[in-house]
């Protein structure tokens, strides 16, 4: 996979006609759901193992993205605790023939390692 300063390059989507909202846009929750998993990748490598998303914070759409837009979603590890890791998840559409990259939204993904039982276990060294 690729890097830039956004991270590395963790998911490359295109949206479907049945994700676009009443504005002719996609839809902001399928946004999210694509985040979720590319900050889920990196976390459970991180973990080396199960995670849950325990908090999304600082999300902010910047540009919308349109039908035809390829969705490229960077990640990288921002923050880390005991038990939890802070990935920030970066989107950018790839628009037209011309293939002009935008910027299109941001956030911090807070994802916790999961034991056996579901529960909060320390991360690896």
């Amino acid at each position: 996979m690729t890097t830039d300063n956004k991270g590395e390059v963790i998911l490359r989507v295109v949206p479907r006609i049945t994700d676009i909202n009443s504005n002719g846009h996609i839809f902001g929750g399928w946004v999210l759901s694509q985040m979720d998993v590319a900050g889920g990748i990196v976390a459970g490598r991180i973990a080396q193992g199960p995670v849950a998303t325990v908090a999304i914070e600082s999300m902010k759409f910047i540009s919308p993205i349109l039908l035809g837009d390829i969705i490229s979603l960077y990640a990288y590890e921002e923050r880390r605790g005991r038990t939890s890791v802070g990935i920030r998840v970066n989107v950018t559409a790839t628009r037209g023939r011309s293939e002009r990259k935008i910027d299109v939204t941001s956030g911090l993904f807070t994802f916790v390692a999961l034991d056996d039982h579901h529960r909060p276990r320390p991360l690896p060294a």
